[in-house]
């Protein structure tokens, strides 16, 4: 089958599916309280995509090109039984299951999820100082509770990366060598992501930017590193590795380094909406015709169209205009 391009030439080849808008935390860079408060109108459960029609899209997308399927949220972990999710996504061929969780569901789910048939999993965990985690989950959860969640995963037999938001004034400085310090030699690759400007709750300042050159040389005095290049094309990360041998880190440098250039993800909400960038603000309606009766070959037509006149680089033309426009938020794309 010839490859499903955009106008831009980037081939679709991964698929972020958000199960919920909701979570267990309020991150005051994604879910902060003041916004997302007790009467905050989440989507009805019956907005939702089922797990059924879930695994229904994500088959007509792996016959478009997709290689690569991510559960995202909200938490993806407060939605009832996702393991049955995963069981259902792992019958269809050629698909790399992976998801993406705060990890304070794991030390009761990574054993189900890996049998499942899960095959790697990405924790979000910003500091491993217990007052800054606490102060930055707003719900007073303890950093040991998620460091409990990556030891299941690991026992579990699941492949372990560790993703860290670093805003400037918050978590930057010795905070960053203390998350190097505590993943280093254990197997588990941490990437550092800089603080975007996703959605419009989070008041997004580029002053608040901490960049991954800042990043990848305030590691790098402490514990030399080199350049580890790139397993895929279509990369976020930047990869280095310790020069001791002590593995690696990566950095996402949205902002500073944008790669919208070799962007081939598409991003499904929970009610079923596709977004072919981050920073989207109008998706397009796949639950309509998923629960109107659209066959499988019409689903796929209407794939290619949006894909087909993608043109998204937003990263790319950031300016300090466009940055401040309204946008998804990102508990509801999944980030």
């Amino acid at each position: 089958m010839e490859p499903l391009l955009d106008r831009l030439g980037r081939p679709l080849e991964t698929l972020r599916i958000s199960i919920t808008d909701r979570c267990n935390f309020r991150c005051v860079y994604c879910m902060p309280k003041e916004v997302f408060g007790r009467d905050y109108a989440f989507l009805e459960r019956t907005a939702l995509l089922t797990f059924e029609e879930i695994a229904r899209a994500a088959r007509i997308f792996a016959q478009l090109g997709v290689k690569t399927v991510r559960i995202t949220g909200g938490e993806p972990l407060v939605r009832r039984k996702v393991e049955d999710l995963i069981a259902q996504l792992k019958g269809i061929d050629g698909l790399e299951l992976a998801l993406t969780t705060n990890g304070a569901l794991l030390p009761k789910l990574a054993q189900p999820l890996a049998a499942a048939g899960l095959d790697r999993i990405t924790v979000s965990l910003d500091s491993v100082d217990d007052a800054t985690f606490r102060a930055l989950n707003d719900v007073d959860f303890s950093v040991q509770r998620v460091l409990d969640g990556i030891d299941a995963a690991a026992r579990a037999g699941l492949p372990v990366k560790v993703n860290a938001v670093v805003k400037r004034g918050v978590n930057d400085g010795e905070q960053i060598l203390q998350l190097a310090e505590r993943f280093r030699g254990t197997g588990h690759v941490l990437r550092f992501i800089e603080y975007m400007d996703v959605g419009h709750t989070n008041g997004w300042r580029l002053d608040d930017v901490v960049s991954a050159a800042e990043i990848v040389a305030s590691i790098g005095a402490r514990w030399p590193l080199e350049p580890a290049g790139t397993h895929r094309p279509d990369e976020t990360a930047k990869r280095w590795r310790y020069a001791d041998g002590g593995g690696e880190i990566g950095v996402i440098a949205s902002v500073t380094q944008p790669f919208c250039g070799g962007c081939s993800r598409a991003r499904l909400s929970a009610e079923g909406r596709l977004y072919t960038c981050l920073f989207g603000v109008k998706g397009h309606d796949l639950r309509g015709p998923l629960r109107l009766g659209a066959s499988d070959e019409e689903l796929a037509e209407l794939l290619r169209g949006v894909w087909g006149r993608r043109t998204d680089r937003y990263s790319e033309l950031r300016t300090s205009e466009t940055a401040t426009l309204p946008k998804v938020e990102m508990s509801y794309i999944g980030g």
